[in-house]
């Protein structure tokens, strides 16, 4: 089985329990995903498979290396590759499709996505600096202060808070339980947040499992 798959981000909701509390969710696009090539611990010194997000638009003019590597599969490139840990790998074969049922009603699952991103910000956003005084004729707002001392060391030390680029960044999201499937639909929903924007790229794992980039 494998352990993972490729999803987008759709957005989020909120359901009630049996005792009327709120239950954040969000909704994501899980697949479906076609296993585009194995890998073997006899070749490549791990098992796995890489799984290529099928979408309603395709790659329009694939190169020559994408091209060679689709049609040993048999299928048509994608934009997304992945490679997931796969528990039986010699019980797949390329071309099969994984769907969202390979996700269960109250499991746990690790959700990687890329974080929005902000831009430049400074100190006080960035690092949650407190600032200086808010009263007229204070001159000192948001500024970061002194970033170091004159005589030693005599240098800015290497990690000091600063102002600069925030968010953009890989982030998972651990232990969100699944709420419900459609596999008709291919919705996985879970209870929380994650990470990125409506429509960026995520990936969901089972528990206890890795996730390796393509």
């Amino acid at each position: 089985m494998v352990e993972g798959l490729i999803g987008k981000k759709v957005g989020m909701t909120q359901s009630f329990d049996a005792e009327g509390n709120v239950i954040p969710i969000t909704v994501i696009k899980a697949g479906p995903c076609s296993i585009i090539q194995k890998k073997s611990k006899e070749k490549d010194g791990y098992a796995a498979v890489q799984l290529g997000l099928v979408e309603d638009k395709g790659v329009k003019k694939p190169t020559k290396p994408q091209s060679g590597h689709f049609q040993k599969s048999g299928l048509p490139p994608v934009r997304i590759l992945r490679e997931f840990r796969a528990s039986d790998p010699a019980e797949l074969k390329e071309g099969d499709q994984v769907l969202v049922d390979i996700f269960q009603e109250g499991e746990l699952v690790h959700v990687t996505g890329t974080s929005k991103g902000k831009g430049f910000q400074g100190v006080v956003k960035r690092h949650g600096f407190r600032g200086g005084g808010a009263s007229h004729g204070s001159m000192f707002h948001r500024a970061p202060g002194s970033i170091g001392a004159s005589s030693y060391p005599s240098r800015v030390w290497k990690g000091t808070r600063m102002g600069g680029h925030m968010g953009h960044d890989r982030v998972t999201v651990r232990n969100l339980m699944v709420i419900r499937t459609d596999k008709e639909n291919h919705l996985l929903l879970v209870k929380g947040a994650v990470p990125g924007h409506r429509g960026s790229y995520l990936l969901i794992r089972k528990d206890g499992f890795e996730v390796k980039s393509a």
